[in-house]
């Protein structure tokens, strides 16, 4: 009789494989509130690599981190009208405190537009006070009525940044900067996913800016996923908080502003994009355990041996867990390693150490082969990158291969049927088709120039509409 998978094949169902592979790679739990998520150490982890990496490219900005509070007058939201209208159905309002009713609710942030262009208001006098550039590492909560996690869930952390400037071409170039220097570099570097940069339509744009610039990635199933988005918010902001500086020729002007923001929500791309039948598979660059080394059994000798060799691998800066414990079967733990998709497996046994060697096991492409233990320090950076940019290539071959130039709306519609994307002209498609795309469940997920590039205007020409299911 055949053994029973550990994971629901992708084939059979993606959605099904999704969540057996978030529960046994242990990454996270349903919270006991419908939408929330219990994030596990591991998952956490990831998070955590994630937090360190964008964090440093953002600070390269010269934007500081903050904290802003979670509670936020409800009359706020009602200062810019399309901001209220986008977020209205997503809040979650706090009436009672302490016994009693509020005097006025509080909105519990679904993110921090309107608490922290209050705080701008105050601290922007004079052009010697800008650029202001700002982040926060935080939580928000939008009422998911589907929550999947990782996802969308009601409550998710994120980084959101918030910057005023002088110019409007100052703050529409930092956003520009943001989505390519900050997120771009990073997704493509780090995680090893290829992203779409492009242009959002206006029907697509956030709540209250006048562009939003974003980054999709092709999942696993042909989906996409907004990954992380960048926004110019021109002076819409600043006229609902009367943001104003002196300028240097001495004449109060209004700040020009930019948002943008990325979320847990990676995590569930790096699952999504990297994932296969057996588990993760996490881009070494990114992994908080880079190599995993194995006691096969408990022999002394071995467990001195994987301990040598795992504080070797410390040394030469490589992310080593050492796992000496013989009283859980070996074939056991290779299999979790396996599901948390460690890029490097190091294998010792008393027949290993007869030999000198190890046996290496590759997460990403697979195989095992034995290797001298002399060799693993110099080795397995090697390995590592090499890893790290087979993913790169696995996920940029399978968005090549799964997009459709077409040149109709039908087409459009059959290629994101199929699993796929479709490019198809804005000329052709327009705010009509769009509409008539949404009728199928599949959005624009941006504009792009014929050449790639993220065009300057939504009705640049020779615009190129990206479309899709998505997530």
């Amino acid at each position: 009789m055949a053994k029973a998978p550990v994971l629901t094949p992708q084939a059979d169902d993606f959605p099904r494989w999704y969540q057996d592979l978030i529960t046994k790679a242990e990454l996270a739990d349903n919270g006991p509130v419908r939408g929330t998520m219990v994030i596990r150490p591991y998952g956490y982890g990831l998070w955590e690599r994630m937090q360190a990496e964008m964090d440093a490219r953002i600070k390269e900005t010269g934007t500081q981190n903050a904290y802003f509070p979670l509670l936020i007058p409800q009359s706020y939201l009602t200062r810019e009208a399309d901001h209220v209208e986008g977020f209205a159905p997503e809040l979650a309002v706090v009436t009672h405190g302490g016994g009693r009713e509020l005097e006025e609710p509080a909105v519990v942030r679904p993110t921090s537009e309107m608490i922290i262009n209050d705080y701008f208001s105050k601290w922007v006098q004079s052009y010697r006070d800008l650029p202001l550039l700002i982040n926060q590492w935080a939580n928000v909560v939008r009422w998911e009525l589907r929550p999947r996690l990782f996802l969308r869930t009601t409550e998710f952390l994120w980084q959101e940044g918030h910057t005023a400037h002088a110019t409007y071409e100052e703050a529409r170039d930092f956003a520009a900067h943001i989505h390519r220097q900050v997120y771009e570099d990073f997704m493509v570097n780090v995680l090893a996913m290829d992203v779409v940069p492009g242009r959002k339509t206006v029907k697509e744009r956030f709540a209250g800016a006048v562009n939003t610039l974003t980054l999709e990635g092709m999942m696993g199933d042909g989906k996409a996923l907004q990954m992380a988005t960048s926004h110019e918010l021109g002076q819409n902001f600043a006229k609902a908080f009367n943001t104003q500086y002196l300028s240097k020729d001495g004449r109060q002007e209004l700040v020009w502003q930019t948002s943008w923001g990325s979320t847990t929500r990676m995590i569930g791309a790096l699952v999504m994009t990297h994932g296969d039948d057996n588990g993760l598979r996490v881009p070494p660059r990114l992994a908080q355990i880079q190599a995993v080394v194995l006691a096969i059994k408990g022999d002394e000798a071995v467990l001195a041996k994987v301990r040598e060799v795992g504080d070797r691998l410390k040394a030469a800066g490589i992310r080593v867990h050492v796992d000496d414990r013989t009283d859980t079967p070996f074939g056991r733990r290779a299999v979790d390693w396996e599901l948390k998709g460690v890029p490097v497996r190091i294998e010792i046994g008393p027949r290993d150490l007869e030999n000198g060697t190890a046996m290496l096991a590759r997460r990403i492409p697979g195989g095992k082969e034995p290797v001298s233990l002399d060799a693993l320090v110099s080795l397995l950076p090697t390995v590592l990158e090499a890893d790290q940019a087979l993913l790169l290539k696995q996920s940029r071959e399978r968005r090549e291969s799964r997009t459709t130039e077409v040149a109709t709306i039908d087409e459009a519609v059959e290629a994101a049927g199929v699993g796929g994307w479709a490019r198809i002209p804005w000329a052709v498609l327009g705010e009509e088709g769009e509409a008539k795309l949404a009728d199928h469940a599949v959005t624009v997920r941006c504009l792009v120039a014929e050449d790639g590039s993220v065009p300057d205007a939504d009705d640049a020409p020779g615009n190129v509409a990206v479309v899709a299911r998505a997530y």
